[in-house]
């Protein structure tokens, strides 16, 4: 769900993608909810069959890969957090929620990590075929790209574990923008984001000790914390990725922020 990579390390972002510009939340000691976000045509999934749509005949007929969210800093950085946190040597199963044309996927690829334990879910028929195209492209085949509803459907286990139910089976989680995507969709009769069911659904794909890492830039630091380390997750804080930070009106912080949080043990 995704925006381009640019040829620089600065992250690039589409014009008016969010109703909370990244400068506006510098610096607040409280946190927003995803309900006070506006809902917007990127939170919508017409959107994004649409953008996909363009990405895929872009990709046929000229081999543009397309658009990634928050440049190829981000990428990276998240990619290094992984072969810190979750090396190559650990085999670790990883799902990414949302990869559109599969970017994230296809660095984790380029690490070393083996393509028969990377699967990557999109709720757009599109960004699937597009990912699976680019994949035949870097000998990414095996990477097991499906079409998935994270809100309401449980994804499939890698084919190499048919027998599993996908549920306490992931390693590790990734998210880069789908968070903040779900959250500028349409709110409920009660006003709530279709966000707010999604950090729930996070302690129910890992396995005990497992991590999820998210890139957000609708979000602090704090708001994610506030988000994925509720009651009902039974999540943990775990670390927090450093990127470059610049002063707006007198307070400092960085245009996108990334955080793990870890589902305990079992005691």
């Amino acid at each position: 769900m995704l925006t381009k990579l640019g040829k620089s390390s600065s992250p690039q972002y589409p014009a008016n993608s969010f109703s909370k510009s990244p400068l506006s939340s510098l610096g607040k000691a409280t946190t927003m909810s995803t309900a006070e976000l506006n809902p917007s045509k990127l939170g919508t999934k017409e959107h994004w069959d649409g953008v996909y749509e363009r990405e895929l005949e872009n990709f046929e007929e000229i081999g543009d890969e397309g658009e990634v969210w928050f440049g190829e800093d981000s990428v990276e950085k998240m990619v290094d957090w992984c072969i810190d946190n979750v090396p190559v040597s650990s085999n670790p199963a990883v799902l990414e929620i949302g990869s559109g044309n599969g970017t994230l996927l296809f660095g984790l690829l380029e690490a070393g990590y083996d393509s028969t334990r990377l699967a990557g879910i999109d709720y757009s028929a599109g960004a699937v075929k597009l990912a699976q195209g680019i994949a035949a492209t870097k000998d990414g085949e095996a990477i097991a790209f499906t079409e998935c509803d994270f809100l309401n459907d449980t994804p499939a286990p890698l084919p190499s574990d048919s027998s599993s139910d996908g549920l306490e089976y992931w390693d590790l989680l990734l998210d880069k923008g789908t968070y903040d995507a779900i959250a500028l969709g349409d709110k409920d009769e009660e006003g709530r984001s279709p966000a707010a069911g999604y950090p729930s659904r996070i302690p129910r794909l890992l396995k005990p000790g497992g991590l999820f890492l998210i890139t957000s830039c609708n979000f602090t630091a704090d708001e994610l914390k506030a988000s994925f380390t509720a009651a009902e997750t039974g999540l943990v804080y775990h670390s927090q990725v450093r990127h470059p930070t610049f002063t707006f009106g007198g307070q400092s912080g960085s245009v996108v922020t990334t955080v793990a949080f870890q589902k305990p043990q079992v005691a």
